[in-house]
Formats: structure tokens, C-alpha cells, sequence
């Protein structure tokens, strides 16, 4: 395995690495640091946002860079800032709106940006939001910013919203998913979880057969089809089980941290 154990490790957060409780588990953490010890690099991969991720810097060590809203920022832990950002254009946003609330009507909208969120009326409140967000009319809440934008109904199956909006777009922007709720995460159009990862990849001198990732949900599918090795838990949604190369253990019985132990050989 020497020669062949992976140079950067990429992993989604929730239903993936963390446990249960939504947290890094002491058995996880200590794969985590003993990574960071051997100067491999493990990159956070979440369509979580900024703002959702505060307690989780300090499981990479306080340092390195994650990926946040599916691909749409990078973001500097050591730093605390935002290195880069994927803009869904302020023109696009409008169009979309329009498509999807034509195509989908009920509809409403959020926005992520790159200093919190902000939504319509009557957009709903997810449970861990208690960030206090602006709102307002659609052409009012909209930023040069937003890398992610939200869409809601709650009148629809899941899938069935998102497999009308992503009719509706085209290839105006990406659409994808993570939720058992009726929500369709928006990103610029060729932004990913794939791309942003293979950007910091090349930047890192790592190529896509020396990647390891992991994920549950089909906003993961673009990475897992990318990386060289692609791990999705036995907890994960079908589409993601059918792709990815191997099956590791649930996220709850620290699925990640067990296949990371096996591939780099922290057990012997």
C-alpha cells in the first residue's frame, strides 16, 4: 500500500465524517490529526455554508482549506477569510428565478453569499439558522456574491422538485441536492464540488488518481466520479452507492476514519 496510499484525502461532513450529533468523533479526530502528522492533506468538502462551519475548523487542524456551498467557496481556516469565491452573476439569478417560479410556482428563494445568507419572506428557517438574515424581494437581497442559491417548495416530493428546476435551468446554472427536504441547491453553472476540489488539487500537485473522497448525498456525485478512489457510506442515497468505487462503513460507526485507517495503515 506504500506507494500507493493517497496524497489528498476529500470528504463531505454531514452523513459522511461526522457522526450522529453532527459532530467529528473522538475516533475520527484522532485519524484526522495522525493525517495531519504525516502531512496529508484532508480537505472539507461541504455544501454546508461559512457560517455552519465555525466548530468544525479546528478537526483540520486549524489550518489547511475547505470547500464550502458545493464548490462555490474556498476558504482560508488558518486565515479565517474567504481565499475564492464562484459568483452566480447577478443576471443569472434573475433569469433562474424567473424560469423556475414559472415552471415551479410556489417556489421561494434564499441566497448565500460570501458574509451570510439572505432570503424572500417567506422562505423557511432551516434549525441550525440562527444567524439573523435579511429579507426582502428577490431583486433586493440579491449580492455580486451569492455562491449559492436556494430554492424551496414544499407543495413536492424531494426529488421530484429538484427534477423539474433542473429540467427548468438547463445548463443556465448547477443544480443539485443534499436534503430530504424539498431543496435545490443552485450553483454557478460548471461549479461543483469536482471542480473547485481538482482546482486546489493542482494547485497542491495532486492528481485525480492520488485522491481519496468521500460522500453520502448526490451533490457528492461530481467529486466521487472525479477522484481517483471514491468511497460512498453504506448509509448514502442509491444514486451515490451505485457510482462510487467502494462502500465504506456507516457515518455513524466512523465509516471514514475506519477506511482512512486501513488505506494509510494507522492500525498496525
Amino acid at each position: 500500500m506504500g506507494a500507493s496510499r493517497p496524497r489528498l484525502v476529500a470528504t463531505d461532513l454531514d452523513g459522511t465524517l461526522l457522526d450522529a450529533d453532527g459532530r467529528v468523533s473522538p475516533r475520527t479526530r484522532e485519524v484526522l490529526d495522525e493525517l495531519d502528522a504525516r502531512h496529508v492533506p484532508v480537505v472539507f468538502t461541504t455544501g454546508r455554508p461559512i457560517r455552519w462551519m465555525e466548530t468544525l475548523w479546528e478537526a483540520v487542524g486549524g489550518h489547511g482549506l475547505a470547500i464550502c456551498s458545493n464548490g462555490g467557496v474556498v476558504y482560508d481556516v488558518s486565515g479565517h477569510r474567504v481565499r475564492d469565491f464562484r459568483a452566480v452573476p447577478r443576471a443569472v439569478g434573475a433569469e433562474l428565478a424567473d424560469v423556475v417560479r414559472r415552471a415551479v410556482p410556489g417556489t421561494t428563494f434564499a441566497v448565500e453569499h460570501t458574509q451570510g445568507w439572505a432570503s424572500e419572506h417567506d422562505f423557511p428557517t432551516h434549525p441550525s439558522d440562527t444567524e439573523r438574515r435579511e429579507r426582502g424581494a428577490w431583486e433586493e437581497i440579491y449580492r455580486d456574491d451569492v455562491v449559492k442559491v436556494l430554492a424551496v417548495n414544499r407543495a413536492l416530493p424531494p426529488e421530484e422538485f429538484w427534477r423539474r428546476v433542473q429540467a427548468a435551468v438547463g445548463d443556465l446554472v448547477t443544480t443539485t441536492w443534499s436534503s430530504s427536504f424539498p431543496l435545490v441547491e443552485i450553483s454557478a453553472a460548471g461549479v461543483t464540488k469536482a471542480t473547485t476540489l481538482a482546482s486546489l488539487a493542482d494547485e497542491m500537485g495532486v492528481a485525480a488518481p492520488e485522491v481519496v473522497a468521500f460522500g453520502d448525498m448526490p451533490n457528492d456525485l461530481p467529486m466521487l466520479e472525479w477522484a481517483g478512489t471514491s468511497y460512498a457510506m453504506a448509509n448514502a442515497h442509491p444514486s451515490v452507492r451505485d457510482l462510487a468505487d467502494h462502500v465504506a462503513p456507516d457515518h455513524r460507526e466512523d465509516g471514514v476514519a475506519t477506511v482512512l485507517s486501513e488505506l494509510f495503515g494507522l492500525d498496525r
